[in-house]
């Protein structure tokens, strides 16, 4: 029978005890759930709640059923519904009666959002790490290859010419929200339930901010209502892991596209790509691939959490049992997606020859043109016209380029362009224009580059505090 089998006289069925049973998924929390239950037990000896013998015999023994856990010679038994049932029910088998005693003043209710709370404050920080070493991987390709020139694209069509750092620094600069995100959930999570009880706390003098120091945790919460039923904490680390995948998402299918044999910008190492088991020419972005598919993935973890919460009356209901297999799923696959796309972008080659190739393709200078019309005096939308013209001349002669374009072919279309107008075709140049803060001028990307290692620097001291 359950330790909770006082009123009934005959035990739930096979199939309810195993479709009702956590355990498949909690007993992953079984470092928080011991580290919860030493913490209570402490407590409960300093508050005279229970003798203090009891409470370091109970400790001792916790301790022992973790060492046996992490050796793999603890056995789960499905009987025991979940996680909090299993460790109780071992440690009463292991000192007997005292054992009995840990859950005075608590509640599985208060128990398990308590082990939640300490999982996704370390995930958290797991996660936070993780994408700063991306970060940094970005960086260092982005100073590797600082000058070289690609076209910028919209609606996947060249528009016009940018650097390689200044493309990359765009997604340093995604990853910088997503650890402020990350850091947010983190801090949702950095508060106490324990000592929350059922749903209306207790009649024993426990001292909550005593379990909350010993378990690291910044505060208490204020109501045990909401306390019990809360997960919107987990809804913080899945929605921040939910959108950081659609960042990665996009990465990723910019490094499919640029490892295509069409573009040829980049070339995968070896170890971050797959081959066909037909075709021997083949070498797949496999890896590329699966990161921008897990994305539906975690994005799903998600939904699946918010529509578990919805219209959920006060205060704990078994629907919560369905809490933690996303969120655990989704920080999981999050920081394997992150140690994944650190270890393509930092062993990829760029091949700087075939971005630069592209840059002449697609009159990227046509804006560049349009504006030093308008700097001689031609208003913005007739300037945009005779541009227009120049492309349609262009194409009228098979595709050619500006720069096959004359000095005479230029004045035929305004007399306001000069020799002068031929230094406008260089792509260096055009995009070495844009200084304006945050534009793709090198002068410009130095100043972002300065903002980013700041950011960088700032987000480690972070982590060195929270440890």
């Amino acid at each position: 029978m359950a330790l909770w089998s006082g009123r009934f006289t005959e035990n739930v069925s096979e199939f309810t005890q195993r479709f009702g049973a956590s355990l498949p998924i909690d007993k992953q929390l079984y470092a928080q759930d011991i580290a919860g239950s030493k913490a209570h037990a402490r407590m409960l000896g300093e508050q005279g709640v229970i003798s203090k013998e009891d409470a370091q015999a109970i400790r001792d023994g916790l301790d022992r059923i973790q060492q046996r856990i992490e050796a793999g010679e603890f056995e789960f038994d499905i009987n025991d519904e979940d996680i909090h049932m299993s460790i109780e029910k071992a440690l009463i088998a292991d000192i007997g009666e005292a054992g009995a005693r840990l859950h005075t003043g608590r509640s599985r209710n208060d128990q398990v959002v308590t082990d939640t709370h300490l999982f996704a404050k370390q995930r958290c920080t797991d996660l936070m790490h993780a994408n700063l070493e991306l970060r940094r991987a970005l960086v260092d390709q982005a100073n590797k290859h600082f000058d070289v020139v690609l076209p910028g694209y919209t609606h996947m069509q060249h528009a016009q010419p940018i650097f390689l750092s200044h493309h990359l620094l765009a997604y340093v600069w995604m990853l910088g929200r997503d650890f402020k995100r990350l850091a947010a959930a983190r801090d949702a999570a950095d508060v106490n339930p324990l000592g929350s009880a059922a749903l209306a706390g207790t009649t024993y003098p426990l001292d909550r901010h005593m379990t909350a120091d010993e378990l690291g945790f910044a505060s208490v919460t204020p109501n045990s209502l909401d306390a019990v039923s809360d997960r919107d904490f987990l809804l913080d680390l899945s929605y921040a892991a939910s959108v950081s995948c659609v960042h990665l998402s996009r990465l990723a299918e910019e490094i499919v596209l640029w490892s295509t044999s069409e573009f040829g910008f980049i070339t995968l190492s070896d170890s971050f790509s797959t081959g066909s088991s037909i075709m021997p020419q083949k070498k797949n972005p496999d890896f590329a691939e699966l990161i921008r598919g897990k994305t539906g993935r975690v994005v799903g973890d998600l939904v699946a959490l918010l529509v578990t919460m919805k219209a959920l009356p006060l205060a704990y209901n078994k629907d919560l049992q369905e809490d933690k297999e996303g969120a655990i799923d989704a920080a999981r696959t999050l920081e394997d997606c992150y140690t994944c796309m650190a270890g393509m972008i930092s062993t990829m080659t760029v091949n700087e020859q075939a971005m630069e190739h592209q840059v002449g393709k697609g009159y990227l200078a046509a804006t560049d043109l349009a504006d030093y019309l308008v700097k001689k005096g031609l208003p913005f939308r007739r300037a945009h016209e005779v541009v227009g013209h120049l492309v349609l001349l262009c194409e009228q002669r098979g595709g050619c380029q500006f720069e096959d374009l004359s000095l005479y072919d230029f004045k035929n279309e305004s007399d306001l362009f000069e020799p002068d107008v031929i230094e406008l075709l260089d792509s260096r140049v055009i995009a070495d224009a844009r200084t304006t803060e945050g534009g793709t001028g090198r002068a410009a990307i130095r100043e972002q580059m300065a903002l980013v290692e700041q950011a960088m620097e700032d987000d480690e001291r972070l982590l060195e505090q929270i440890g």
